[in-house]
């Protein structure tokens, strides 16, 4: 009996063991992470575009409007919009969907100090009174049916 015990203890402890992982690290030097980084920010600074489900709002066009396209891909889909602000003022909002009409509108709007507001419409009126960064959520209405799918437009334009 002791003889076969001995083959399964010694068949259960080496099964149970964990594999090694031989994942190698590799090092870069600070500046090298730096300089991506930076590389980053500038692509991103040059125009507004949808990462994700964030649209990064940091280029104002000839207007000085904030423009960039999004997408909704799925039901419970949502696009945040985010975007600095540094001037007390009225923001103005406008989502126009690329069929003409569709089930999508601004849900909330996010202060810096994290108090909300919302829903709204595909129109979007706010007086700001804070500087910081605001986040805009784009959805569909749950109100309504036929949820949308597709591209749409977003316009910011903050009145002082």
């Amino acid at each position: 009996m002791k003889f076969f015990l001995m083959p399964l203890l010694f068949l259960f402890f080496f099964s149970c063991q964990q594999k090694e992982n031989k994942n190698t690290v590799v090092k870069t030097s600070q500046p090298v992470m730096k300089q991506r980084h930076e590389n980053n920010t500038e692509e991103n600074s040059k125009e507004n575009k949808q990462i994700g489900d964030t649209i990064f709002m940091n280029f104002k066009d000839d207007k000085g409007l904030f423009t960039a396209e999004g997408s909704l891909d799925s039901i419970p889909s949502r696009v945040y919009v985010k975007f600095k602000n540094d001037d007390t003022g009225e923001l103005n909002g406008k989502i126009t969907p690329s069929t003409g009409k569709g089930n999508v509108r601004f849900n909330q709007i996010i202060f810096p100090d994290k108090t909300s507001d919302g829903p709204f419409g595909i129109d979007l009126k706010v007086p700001i009174q804070q500087k910081g960064t605001y986040i805009l959520v784009i959805g569909h209405s749950q109100m309504a049916d036929n949820p949308f799918l597709g591209t749409f437009k977003v316009e910011l334009e903050i009145k002082k």
